[in-house]
């Protein structure tokens, strides 16, 4: 049997390491970053990056992170269309396979689809119920 080159995700510092990781490209991104640029200033996104470990930590590992929130109405009334979910998503999938490895690293990818998927239909709700929408 071979032993895998990457870990698997198993505690909250794997989840930093990848979610600093990701959001560097998500700020370079010539789709994305003008609009993370626009709602987070400079010096906030350390806060930005504790607050996405917290909640990928409560997601998934189960673990009381101290995430309070409500990431779908953040993003109901953004300046994003299905190209920025996409690629994303693209950008997720791509940092999670680069660091790790294993089935929580595959479900880390699938809860992130079908997030995507759900704020999609809530913003698409939203946009057709002239910006009412139940999160």
């Amino acid at each position: 049997m071979e032993i895998p080159l990457k870990p698997d995700i198993h505690d909250p510092d794997d989840l930093r390491r990848l979610i600093e990781a990701f959001y560097t490209r998500v700020r370079a991104d010539e789709l994305l970053g003008p609009v993370f640029a626009a709602r987070i200033p400079a010096g906030h996104w350390p806060e930005h990056l504790d607050t996405m470990t917290r909640f990928w930590t409560a997601a998934l590992l189960a673990q009381a992170a101290g995430y309070r929130g409500n990431p779908g109405a953040k993003h109901l009334y953004l300046p994003i269309e299905p190209a920025h979910f996409t690629r994303w998503l693209a950008l997720f999938g791509q940092t999670v396979d680069e660091l790790f490895v294993g089935d929580r690293a595959t479900g880390i990818k699938r809860r992130a689809r079908k997030m995507g998927e759900l704020f999609q239909a809530k913003i698409a709700s939203a946009r057709a119920g002239g910006g009412h929408a139940i999160l």
